[in-house]
């Protein structure tokens, strides 16, 4: 007879070079060397050269209903773009810009200051002394291909930096560069019934 395992969803602050798998590819390395939880499963995805929040879980419905598209909570990027975006591009932003793979939906959008207690990202990231860069905080609820990068590189700004602060409900906060925990956000129960489908999909 099995015994019912207890559903988890697990927090992680992916670091710069990582992959979204547990097998190392290439130059960049995977999952296993940070988290060595048997069964859990990453649900989303985060590029091997961007940071922040990667969700896990050892719940296969949870993981494939966090993953779908008619199901995408908001998430929460800090971008650190090459010069200072004015009130248009950010205008833009919010009103969805186009792509080569059609436009993107309206997104949140807005200067911020750069975050607080910031850790150092190795490498570092390249800057030119001669042109400032700017923190935009950049809510989207799409998860194209490399979308974030595209999208501030449509307006004018390319990313140098890119971090995903939160999915949802579930943050960074709290949560060191390359550790993890569970979630202490409310149980994966609650945070099926967020899930609602919006009214239009891609």
């Amino acid at each position: 007879m099995n015994v019912p395992h207890a559903t988890r969803l697990i927090l992680f602050n992916k670091p710069y070079g990582v992959l979204s798998q547990f097998t190392p590819e290439g130059r960049w390395r995977g999952l296993k060397d940070f988290i060595a939880i048997p069964e859990v499963y990453v649900a989303g995805r985060l590029d091997a050269d961007s940071e922040g929040l990667l969700l896990l879980t050892n719940d296969g419905k949870l993981q494939a209903r966090i993953a779908d598209p008619r199901f995408k909570m908001e998430k929460t990027y800090w971008v650190q773009v090459e010069g200072t975006p004015d009130e248009a591009a950010l205008a833009a932003l919010r009103q969805g810009v186009q792509l080569n793979d059609g436009p993107t939906r309206p997104a949140r959008a807005s200067l911020m200051a750069p975050p607080p207690s910031l850790w150092q990202r190795e490498p570092p990231v390249r800057v030119r002394q001669s042109i400032p860069t700017a923190w935009i905080a950049l809510g989207i609820r799409e998860g194209r291909n490399r979308q974030v990068r595209r999208m501030t590189a449509a307006v004018g700004f390319p990313t140098l930096r890119l971090i995903r602060a939160a999915i949802g409900p579930y943050s960074l906060d709290g949560l060191a560069p390359a550790s993890w925990r569970d979630s202490d956000a409310g149980l994966p129960a609650l945070v099926r019934a967020q899930f609602k489908p919006s009214s239009t999909t891609r």
